[in-house]
């Protein structure tokens, strides 16, 4: 990746200086811990008395959009009916797509003292029954019109046999009196009453990692993670009540729960629900009817709209915040010629909550993620091979409580003294700018010299940026290892990254001794490159290659 440079565009200051944005109440305000230390359902009554019961806070799929009243109202009726499946305390599983249903499910088993965990219906049965093993789940609620639509039932049929699968047609079909009764007395109820059950502290969430190097952790993050990210960004970049966000990523990826879900309801943001971030023309048609004004994105999907969209679809938003993986240059070069907005790339972790650092309107550097949220503490650990970076550990209110593993189920494994060790290498400039090195475990080592496999990628990019591209690293037994490059892009070859490597002083380690071509690229629910699947067709290519080369 290129060093930093700075980029604060024209139409990134007229946006945060134009004579709209002085008038409309800006979310910025001081970072507070003390904001942070209740409930997340005592958080939303609070939401709900601060915007006002009756203004629409979701709206979805369908196009059915709901109220602070009628959420309320549906989580705690929802909640008491869920309550008899599991005991305070205990993990409800989530395996739902983005969308109302999702949000109310997952207010309605706080609603009760219960602990939602957000299952990844696109990683496979393998990972799943370990995700429920180590979050001991026994219960997982979904619905029968999802299952039917995204064709799971083999997957649930597997589930099946180590969990109770709780259908919410069923219910809500089933809703007695008392659930009727919790409704209204739930809805009534001042956000005091339950600002501390349960504890601030207490889990709010399980989330899980891709599990694409091993089985997947349960990351473990309390009531006052969640809400300390969502004061975190409102401290960092400004929102408005008048703006309408966007969300098409999955609440089981963490930018997607707390940046899409959570944060725009405590702070009165209309929020918009996609089910499925691959429908690049239907999300480019939903911007323009819903008239989204920020976009959550990663760079593979946020170029994908672009190219699906006809002129106007997506002419209402002012900026996209991008996560997950780095930004590329043809994107925004993509997004600036169809529409006058900015792109704010931020960097997270699940361990985080998952932003830890973030570009700003007033200052957005590009090659940066931006500077790190307020509240959070960081050091770097330096890298042999590496120089002028070193592997990024973090601290702050945002990061979790802990790890959930296989090995020892439902025990909860805390960090030292609160560091989390994130596996990235970044550099920090003087004035507080993260780049992103790439990942401890994303470098090769070739003849004794480190590099980047995210160098690698980008050169790839910069030459067929209509394409995906994956470098990974084989065992070379000359030079220790050797570069690959997985590629959907049929007329890639080695001799073009050569010569773009020499004319823009790229070292030539850092050009893949070999080329994989593949129809698709392997990515996970969450848009990253799936780099397990990468590695293994990778390398059943090459030895397919191999044998008949040999012959």
């Amino acid at each position: 990746m290129s060093g930093p440079q700075s980029s604060t565009a024209p139409s990134a200051v007229s946006a945060a200086l134009s004579p709209q944005s002085s008038v409309r109440k800006s979310s910025l305000v001081p970072f507070s811990v003390e904001r942070t230390q209740r409930s997340l359902i005592s958080a939303l009554l609070l939401a709900r008395k601060r915007h006002g019961g009756k203004t629409v806070a979701l709206w979805d799929a369908d196009d059915r959009q709901l109220t602070y009243d009628e959420i309320v109202r549906a989580a705690f009726a929802l909640g008491s009916a869920m309550r008899k499946f599991a005991k305070r305390k205990e993990t409800v599983g989530i395996m739902l797509p983005t969308g109302v249903g999702a949000v109310l499910s997952f207010y309605a088993i706080h609603a009760f003292g219960r602990v939602p965990a957000m299952l990844n219906f696109t990683s496979g049965a393998r990972n799943l029954k370990a995700a429920c093993a180590a979050g001991q789940i026994k219960v997982i609620a979904t619905a029968r019109k999802f299952v039917e639509l995204a064709k799971l039932e083999t997957l649930v049929e597997e589930l099946s046999t180590v969990a109770k699968i709780v259908y919410l047609e069923d219910v809500r079909e089933g809703l007695s009196t008392i659930d009727k009764v919790a409704a209204v007395v739930g809805s009534l109820l001042p956000a005091w009453a339950l600002k501390r059950w349960p504890h601030y502290d207490d889990a709010a969430v399980v989330l899980f990692t891709s599990g694409t190097e091993g089985d997947p952790k349960g990351v473990v993050l309390s009531h006052g993670n969640i809400l300390a990210n969502v004061e975190q960004v409102r401290a960092h970049i400004e929102l408005f009540p008048t703006d309408v966000l966007f969300n098409p990523l999955p609440t089981f990826h963490c930018f997607g729960l707390t940046v899409g879900a959570i944060l725009p309801l405590m702070l009165g943001v209309k929020a918009v629900y996609h089910p499925s971030p691959l429908q690049a023309q239907t999300i480019a048609k939903r911007i323009r009817l819903t008239k989204s004004t920020i976009l959550l994105a990663t760079d593979t999907f946020i170029s994908q709209y672009a190219r699906a969209s006809d002129e106007g679809d997506l002419a209402s938003l002012r900026l996209a915040v991008c996560g997950a993986e780095r930004v590329r240059d043809e994107t925004r070069q993509l997004l600036r010629r169809r529409c006058n907005m900015e792109i704010l790339e931020g960097y997270g972790v699940t361990e985080a909550a998952p932003v830890v650092a973030a570009n700003q309107l007033n200052a957005n550097r590009l090659g940066s993620v931006g500077r790190f949220m307020p509240g959070m503490e960081h050091k770097l650990e330096p890298v042999e091979g590496i120089p002028n970076a070193g592997r990024l550990f973090v601290r702050g209110p945002n990061v979790m409580k802990g790890y959930l593993k296989p090995d020892q189920p439902g025990v909860l494994q805390p960090l030292a003294d609160g560091w989390h060790d994130t596996g990235d290498v970044v550099a920090i400039d003087d004035e507080g700018f993260i780049a992103i090195r790439g990942r401890v475990k994303r470098f090769a080592k070739i003849g004794g010299e480190m590099v980047s496999l995210a160098v690698v990628e980008n050169c790839a990019s910069a030459i067929w940026p209509d394409n995906m591209h994956a470098a990974i690293a084989v065992a070379d037994g000359r030079k220790g290892e050797q570069i690959v490059l997985v590629t959907d892009c049929t007329s890639a070859n080695r001799g073009e990254i050569l010569a773009w490597a020499q004319n823009h002083g790229v070292p030539e380690l850092a050009v893949p001794r070999r080329i994989v071509h593949v129809e698709h690229v392997p990515v996970l629910g969450t848009g990253k490159t799936d780099y397990g699947n990468v590695q293994k067709a990778a390398l059943a290519n090459l030895a397919a290659a191999d044998t008949r080369a040999a012959e």
